[in-house]
């Protein structure tokens, strides 16, 4: 008895420690479900003032945009001369310079490249004089608003005009180059359009501080273009909600990689202008001048080699291929330090390419779909002009192609049958930039068929809306019919209007 009572109580007291401690660990799981709660709560509650706080912003950026549809001319010019003059005075620069230094030290400390660094850095004079420049430049352009490109005369008194107008909202997400906070500002205060910039956190502190100077110059001299029609956010959960305002934004433009690209083009109703890949091709036809083509191919893939209008493919007539001038013009590009990715039939057809040119690797069939953003290029021989055509537009990003050759009937095939936003013939595809195109500024490229295409400066910010001036007209007094009207019709004169403000 004394032994079974002992086996009894041992089994109780087990039995309580096994109770004690279920209950411990239900009151443990029960601290972790409320906790948990507690941080879903919390999560909750941020992602709720996230999306309030990105909202109000939006839908201040909305009114800055109807009235800024009433700005005049003169307004705009005088906003863009007031953050012209605040970004020239030495303490904003040396407070800018002293920003930017932070976002380096970062950069730095973080590993990033030494092109990323380099596209951070506004220290040099150079830099940030063409920044401040910029704005000037475009305050000297011809106002884009109010443009009339048709006239009609529907009927006596009864005239129908389309006329240029902003876009309204514009979105734009960039990452690393901070100098874009100035272009875009600029270039969309001279449009007559308001924007919610959107930067990368590698160049935050140099984002904010152009942000406020700009914001902090407008005042109440420039009309109806308020502080809000420039506008920062920081955070990066506020592109996603950003992307979901379609009521609010009317455009978006991302500026930085494929991945960023990719992101929003999926992820929004909002229209994109932009393009996700820069793989430009060169072509070097059957009939060329020698030099002039080498030089060409260097030029396009050496002076920025991560520049999405740099060459990624260089395509080559099979003529050249049993000439000295293919040994020539690789050599060549081998010596400006660029590794050649070539077709494996050529190689196979002529051996003594890697057995006298180091920087000569065999192709994969990948290579010719890839933006390298380096000194690369992957190199075929075609047999024609319109076999050239035909794999520019299967394996380019319609973004910037070229053709070298004498013949302007070859020439002329090439620009027609290309499918891409910029064609050049006998010229770097370095050439597809607004600047260099005489656009100001550029506010993005984009492979789009609609609206916008090619580098992109200020008019294609603009849009345009009808108006018709008439004089007590109705529709039912037009038809067939005794005593009912026809419609005219005529052509005036375009300049005859002009609807600036």
């Amino acid at each position: 008895m004394g032994t079974k009572r002992k086996a009894m109580s041992s089994d109780n007291g087990k039995k309580m420690q096994s109770d004690n401690g279920k209950k411990m660990q239900k009151k443990s799981e029960t601290s972790k479900t409320t906790k948990t709660k507690h941080k879903q709560s919390s999560d909750n509650n941020g992602t709720d003032n996230e999306f309030k706080l990105v909202g109000a912003l939006a839908v201040r950026a909305r009114e800055a945009s109807l009235k800024m549809q009433t700005a005049s001319a003169q307004h705009r010019n005088a906003a863009l001369v007031r953050i012209h003059t605040a970004l020239s005075r030495n303490e904003n620069r040396a407070a800018i310079i002293e920003a930017n230094k932070l976002d380096l030290d970062a950069a730095v400390q973080n590993n990033l490249s030494p092109q990323l660094i380099k596209r951070l850095d506004l220290s040099s004079k150079d830099k940030f004089d063409s920044m401040i420049q910029g704005v000037k430049d475009i305050a000297d352009m011809p106002d884009p608003v109010g443009r009339n490109d048709l006239a009609t005369k529907l009927d006596d008194d009864l005239e129908l005009f389309r006329v240029s107008c902003p876009i309204g909202v514009i979105l734009i997400i960039f990452e690393a180059r901070p100098e874009v906070v100035v272009n875009i500002a600029a270039l969309t205060i001279k449009s007559g359009n308001a924007v919610i910039l959107k930067g990368g956190k590698e160049a935050q502190h140099s984002n904010a501080i152009l942000a406020k100077i700009i914001s902090d110059a407008i005042s109440d001299d420039c009309g109806n273009v308020g502080k809000d029609a420039v506008l920062l956010v920081e955070s990066r959960t506020a592109i996603d909600v950003l992307l979901g305002m379609d009521k609010q934004i009317d455009l978006v433009i991302p500026r930085g990689s494929n991945q960023l690209v990719r992101h929003v083009q999926g992820n929004t109703r909002i229209p994109v202008l932009g393009h996700a890949d820069g793989i430009c091709t060169t072509y070097l036809d059957e009939t060329l001048d020698e030099e002039k083509a080498i030089r060409i191919i260097i030029d396009a893939k050496t002076t920025a080699p991560s520049a999405c209008n740099s060459t990624e493919t260089l395509l080559i007539h099979k003529f050249h291929l049993e000439t000295p001038f293919f040994i020539t013009l690789l050599t060549r590009l081998a010596v400006a330090n660029i590794s050649l990715r070539i077709d494996p039939e050529i190689i196979s057809a002529f051996p003594v390419i890697t057995a006298t040119i180091p920087t000569v690797t065999a192709a994969t069939p990948e290579d010719f779909d890839t933006e390298f953003l380096d000194t690369i290029l992957a190199v075929r021989a075609v047999a024609s002009v319109d076999d050239a055509i035909s794999h520019i537009n299967l394996h380019g990003s319609h973004h910037t192609d070229a053709i070298v050759t004498a013949s302007q009937d070859a020439a002329d095939t090439f620009l027609r049958g290309v499918d891409s936003a910029d064609v050049f013939w006998n010229a770097s595809t370095r050439f597809a930039d607004g600047f260099r195109f005489g656009f100001g500024a550029e506010i993005g490229v984009s492979t789009n068929k609609t609206h916008a295409r090619g580098p992109v400066g200020v008019e294609g910010l603009m849009i345009y809306k009808y108006r018709l001036h008439g004089n007590g007209h109705c529709t039912a007094d037009y038809g067939e019919g005794v005593g009912r009207k026809s419609y005219k019709h005529d052509a005036l004169d375009i300049d005859s209007k002009r609807f600036q403000l």
